[in-house]
């Protein structure tokens, strides 16, 4: 919302309270209450009928510094909150003298200058980062329509960028955007969003996390281009800052308080198949699906049912049509003995159709209306309604329904939908409908996560998710919505999954060749590659086919290369799958989050790191051509072995079995020996392989087991000419590959366990160090 007129003036409509002057601040040694008013009034004739803005500052963990502004208090719903987890034993130091006023937490304060007009500055290890400066803070009414806003703005300092907000797919940089965070059913060519997230990062190392599930209005840099402004309906405003100084750390700790993602299971990890939205399926049409992909040698690990596994207008009723799928249980189990994991889709709305229409009303399972009947309308589905996650009874009964899905063979589901939710409307438990608008995909999703985790385990449970908001991070794995077959919507998608990453979500996924209209062949083969080399892949379209035959012969070469690939990868996937779900980093980074003293990865958006050591730059044009920025140090294509030095621009050109995929310096990269599936013995066959160890650096490799545990740790020191190999447990037999130098040599006192044979080095079970001599570089 713009409170602003140009720098001198306000909207026509508004009256603006400004808070300007400390009339005072109390200290309860944890948090600071600063009571302000718009003009002076120590003096007692001052003291009538003037209002106050509130400020309580505090902390929910440690460097994360809260600021609540209040107005009026106590006449809204309590519901939906965000679920914080809060950490109740975090150290607070508070000052409140004469002069000044100040919190700190950990490396992060926050200081207020009693002898100057409000002013709050939030200081990291004593330099200032950002502050809402005078008159910066606000209450707006609106004199027309009777609506009251509370807002604020931090400043932005020269050169200083801002990321994240969720799936946006407008411009990367979203300064200059004005940005609503409401959940829209509106694609990815449009500036609406699935995932709108209150929640940005700066190249300054901060963040900044509006605690809101409501419409928190954005102005970056815009309305007011030295500043971010945000602000939400209502009395109340609440926002955290969060230090860094690495946008890694601020990530660690927004998820920290917001939630972690759950790590996937591994078996995810590898290629989905799916019937498509409106073609022609069943039984047969499947097998011929997943045999012509085996008869291929083509690996798929997940097939996924779309929307017509139901009957056309019952969705939901959670019942197989059986005049499509006469025998759905033995067909489920015949799917499953050829390996495959079976995904179905569902949303939260119930068709009037459904035989669950009924039973779901007359039980008050459904959202209502102000005059206490059903809400309904005939959207999507005839009559259909929308099923209520704030009453637990409903919550258990859509889940009965699942679990009968489970039970017959079903092991996840593709949770789509949950954006178009009405605001005239009551909840079981009288949650304000504003507020549920984007807070209800979190619920929706929670629900169906949660009964895959009972059932199947913690370790096994996994959804397809398009709507999201905070804390939806922790029910992995989200994709981009409905894209086009053309490499625009190809690019868009990649800019949304990049915020996203940046938003605290660990797990990301794409509908590889477009969702709308039949891309051409060229696009198709691009978006494979690029589509593989993501966190998750899925092959999934509307009205025709995704299977890569149905595009030309070399598709098929293209999707098995780069599906071989990405199994062989698994070993490095899944433990950057743990550092997502430890720590909260994305798995598909954009450049400024490894690179973030780098002016040159401040704006880029069409390449990205997988992991903390590959560089992925996707191909958007038929012919070839690809811009790829490499940052400063040494390179190695993973495929041709070409070292190159960054840093600055290339020109290249690839052929569609190929795309820039460059190691960084420094990396012991693990890559495993199975490229027909991603979930095996990441230690049978393992190979390592060093690339460009600097003199004075170290380079550190962990394998996992498929529950996440660590299997083997191994570590590379090198001090000049010489590199010291270190394992944690060898059980089995490995190779060592290092790249970079022409000629090595093993140190003469190792024992036979270790030898080089043709530039490999062959290192036996049980081995627990050994040192090698570079001998020509």
């Amino acid at each position: 919302m713009k409170i602003s007129d140009g720098n001198w003036l306000i909207q026509e409509n508004l009256a603006v309270l400004n808070p300007c002057h400390v009339y005072e601040i109390e200290s309860t040694g944890s948090e600071l209450t600063a009571y302000v008013a718009q003009y002076p009034v120590k003096a007692r004739e001052n003291q009538i009928d003037i209002p106050l803005i509130t400020f309580h500052f505090f902390s929910p963990r440690e460097g994360i510094i809260g600021v609540r502004m209040e107005h009026f208090t106590g006449i809204y719903p309590k519901t939906p909150e965000f679920s914080l987890q809060r950490d109740q034993a975090v150290t607070v130091h508070c000052v409140n003298d004469a002069k000044k006023a100040s919190l700190s937490s950990g490396p992060l304060s926050v200081e207020i200058d009693k002898e100057k007009l409000w002013q709050v500055d939030f200081m990291h290890e004593g330099q200032r980062i950002t502050g809402s400066g005078t008159k910066s803070a606000g209450y707006a009414s609106d004199r027309k329509l009777g609506t009251k806003t509370i807002f604020d703005r931090l400043d932005l300092s020269v050169g200083e960028v801002v990321y994240g907000l969720g799936e946006h797919f407008t411009s990367f940089v979203k300064n200059g955007q004005a940005v609503e965070t409401w959940n829209r059913d509106g694609g990815t060519s449009t500036e609406q969003a699935y995932k709108n997230i209150p929640f940005y990062v700066t190249n300054q190392g901060y963040g900044v996390f509006i605690n809101d599930p409501g419409n928190v209005s954005f102005e970056v840099a815009s309305e007011k281009v030295s500043k971010v402004q945000f602000s939400v309906p209502g009395e109340v405003l609440e926002y955290y800052v969060i230090a860094g100084p690495t946008l890694k750390q601020v990530l660690e700790r927004y998820t920290a308080l917001t939630g972690k993602p759950a790590l996937p299971p591994a078996w995810s990890f590898g290629l989905w198949l799916s019937t498509s939205f409106t073609t022609n399926y069943d039984e047969a049409t499947v097998n011929h699906f997943i045999d012509g992909m085996k008869e291929r040698s083509l690996p798929v690990h997940v097939f996924h049912f779309d929307c017509f596994w139901m009957k056309g207008l019952h969705w939901c009723d959670f019942t197989w049509d059986k005049d499509v799928f006469p025998e759905p249980e033995a067909m489920l189990r015949r799917l499953k003995e050829k390996g495959l994991k079976i995904c179905v889709w569902i949303n939260p709305y119930i068709s009037q159709q459904s035989h669950l229409f009924k039973e779901g009303m007359d039980h008050h399972y459904f959202i209502t209306n102000k005059a206490g009947n059903v809400w309904q309308w005939d959207k999507w589905q005839p009559g259909q309604a929308i099923v209520d996650f704030t009453n637990p009874a409903a919550c258990r009964w859509y889940t009965d329904c699942l679990r009968k899905l489970i039970a017959m063979g079903v092991d996840c589901f593709k949770t789509d939908f949950g954006e178009r939710i009405p605001t005239d409307v009551v909840y079981y438990d009288s949650s304000d409908p504003l507020k549920m608008h984007n807070y209800y995909a979190y619920l929706y999703n929670k629900v169906v996560f949660d009964v895959l985790k009972e059932i199947q385990g913690e370790k096994e449970a996994v959804v397809f998710a398009r709507s999201a908001s905070v804390g939806s991070q922790m029910f992995p794995v989200h994709w981009g919505g409905d894209c086009y077959g053309t490499y625009e919507s190809m690019a868009e998608s990649l800019r949304g999954g990049l915020s996203l990453g940046l938003s605290g979500f660990g797990f990301w996924s794409h509908d590889i060749g477009g969702f709308e209209n039949t891309a051409p062949a060229h696009v198709y083969k691009r978006w494979c590659a690029f589509g593989l080399l993501s966190s998750h892949s899925r092959l999934h379209g509307s009205k025709s086919y995704r299977i890569p035959w149905a595009y030309d012969e070399e598709a098929v070469d293209v999707l098995r290369f780069f599906t071989n690939w990405k199994c062989r990868l698994m070993p490095y996937l899944y433990q950057m799958a743990v550092l997502a779900a430890t720590q909260g980093l994305p798995m598909m980074r954009a450049m400024i989050l490894e690179f973030q003293d780098d002016l040159g990865c401040e704006s880029l958006d069409r390449q990205y790191m997988l992991g903390d050591s590959i560089l992925v730059a996707p191909v958007f044009r038929e012919d070839g051509k690809v811009s790829v920025y490499l940052p400063k140090g040494q390179w190695t294509h993973l495929f041709t072995g070409e070292s190159i030095s960054g840093t600055g621009w290339r020109n290249e050109i690839y052929d569609f079995k190929s795309l820039p995929i460059y190691i960084k310096e420094n990396t012991l990269l693990a890559i495993g020996a199975n490229t027909q599936k991603p979930d095996y013995d990441y230690l049978a066959g393992l190979e390592l392989h060093l690339f460009e160890l600097q003199a004075g650096n170290h380079a550190v490799c962990v394998i996992r087991d498929l529950t996440g545990a660590v299997s083997l740790e191994v570590r590379v020191e090198r001090e000049a000419a010489v590199c010291n190999v270190t394992f944690s447990k060898l059980i089995q037999p490995c190779v060592m590959v290092v790249h970079g130098y022409k000629k090595i040599k093993l140190d003469s006192t190792l024992a036979r366990s270790v030898e080089i044979v043709a530039d490999r080095i062959l290192v036996q079970a049980g081995t627990k160090a050994f040192s090698f001599i570079i001998e020509e570089i």
